[in-house]
């Protein structure tokens, strides 16, 4: 499959395709965080808690591509279906700052892992500040005020992600419902081949695929396959959970569909 056909079941950001929002300003920031050392050392050193130690599901450089790819995939489907986002627009920032928010806030969400699993969050705060601080200037098109301005954006976003912080843009409900999205097996493989056996990880592993379109009646239909009922704790507890209160809810629709091998017959239908 081509990474446009992959962008087109709304898994992977291509930078090369036409999108529903200027994209020139989130192209730069995602080749500079790519190459960034800081943060790539970040993402490596931030799975060691979760997963050598507590043996949960992924959340190093894989579950951030996954995340910031599906954000922005989820980000382009509700432009495109005429939603109208608030956070950079609240403080007086260019659409073209929408993408970038979502971004940096789904890269950076998770580093507070580097200290510990619980409250994670509340430690992402400051280490991503410090990023932001040193990365923000690189961009020449932001002046002190407007990069004190995306940085609080992005620094609500991530606080908002997952905790009981309720969003207060839709750009932080992206990111915190896109957290969720990364629910297929291959998120769980290492801590199952490791022994655990938590309800993260044995749903996770009856998650086949996850995909994005556009829906008949709402923006995004998020499609679920899994190929056993363990999965639902991922579309209920976790998704659900999270697309509640994000400010998205009318917005998103979920389909899951349980099959079983070989024959796919198909099991059970769930929409939320």
């Amino acid at each position: 499959m081509s990474d446009t056909d992959s962008a087109r079941k709304g898994r992977v950001y291509d930078p090369d395709i036409e999108h529903a929002f200027p994209d020139e300003r989130l192209n730069e920031v995602l080749e500079t965080v790519e190459n960034d050392a800081e943060i790539q050392a970040y993402l490596d050193a931030q799975n060691v808690n979760p997963v050598t130690r507590k043996r949960y599901n992924d959340h190093g450089s894989k579950h951030i591509s996954i995340v910031r790819n599906r954000a922005l995939c989820l980000y382009d489907l509700l432009k495109a279906g005429g939603v109208t986002f608030n956070g950079a627009g609240d403080q007086g920032l260019a659409e073209a700052d929408e993408p970038v928010i979502i971004a940096l806030a789904a890269t950076l969400h998770d580093i507070g892992h580097v200290v510990h699993r619980a409250d994670h969050p509340y430690y992402s705060i400051p280490l991503a500040a410090d990023v932001l601080d040193r990365l923000l200037p690189d961009f020449g098109w932001y002046d002190v005020e407007e990069r004190v301005r995306l940085k609080g954006e992005v620094l609500h976003a991530i606080l908002c992600h997952h905790t009981a912080e309720m969003p207060l843009t839709l750009e932080a409900g992206v990111v915190r419902v896109s957290d969720a999205l990364d629910m297929e097996h291959g998120r769980s493989r290492r801590p199952y081949e490791q022994g655990g056996r938590g309800i993260n990880t044995v749903s996770s592993q009856a998650i086949r695929e996850l995909t994005l379109r556009a829906g008949d009646d709402v923006p995004v239909v998020v499609e679920i396959e899994m190929t056993d009922a363990a999965g639902v704790y991922q579309v209920d507890s976790l998704l659900k959970a999270k697309l509640t209160d994000s400010g998205l809810e009318d917005d998103v629709r979920i389909v899951a569909v349980t099959t079983r091998e070989p024959d796919e017959r198909l099991i059970e239908r769930v929409e939320l």
